[in-house]
């Protein structure tokens, strides 16, 4: 990360889903420009709020994790069912599926990266970090507080980013750039997801 930029939460510009049927907050967007028709990867968090169906994105690959909540079960056209809880791994589908949305109990917010399948491919991992320990990363797109506060050290700088915070680099998609470090701030365990990105060639 040579060139990063903090998203701490709540700075994040808030719009409608595509379908209306909900409200997202778009942390990166690229081209910086782009609509929701011509992005080639976009990342943002979404409020659900009720059950519902999921917006369709013919082309796109989409992944979601859960940030807070107790999850949701996700039912798609072609049969296949998922859940996105605090005990599992990001959920990856194909966005031209349909799929209809169903909250285990309570709202969530969750975290969703899309990218355009003939541009970018996209790997967003989940990274416990221990208070004490670095963890050395190679070249992430984005590095997101999830829970306790995580410190990166970065070639731009030092950085502490707490629950929902997204350090960027967006510069690492058009490239190789630096490694970075990670590791807990604090007492405790902290968790983070990381996000690379790979145009395709």
């Amino acid at each position: 990360m040579q060139s990063c930029r903090i998203v701490r939460w709540g700075e994040a510009r808030a719009m409608p889903w595509k379908n209306g049927g909900g409200v997202t907050h778009e942390i990166a967007v690229s081209p910086p420009d782009a609509s929701l028709e011509d992005f080639v990867w976009r990342l943002s968090m979404a409020e659900v709020a009720a059950d519902g169906p999921f917006s369709s994105f013919a082309g796109i690959d989409r992944t979601l994790a859960l940030m807070s909540g107790a999850g949701i079960e996700l039912e798609f056209a072609d049969g296949h069912t998922a859940r996105v809880d605090p005990l599992q791994a990001p959920c990856s589908f194909d966005g031209a599926v349909g799929c209809f949305g169903r909250l285990i109990d309570r709202p969530i917010l969750d975290l969703n990266i899309m990218t355009r399948r003939d541009r970018m491919t996209h790997r967003l991992t989940v990274l416990e970090l221990a208070p004490g320990q670095d963890t050395l990363l190679s070249a992430p797109a984005a590095i997101i507080g999830h829970t306790g506060h995580v410190h990166v050290t970065a070639a731009a700088g030092s950085f502490v980013l707490g629950a929902r915070d997204v350090l960027l680099d967006d510069t690492s998609a058009s490239g190789p750039s630096a490694p970075v470090t990670c590791r807990a701030s604090g007492t405790g365990t902290s968790l983070a997801l990381v996000l690379h990105l790979q145009p395709v060639k």
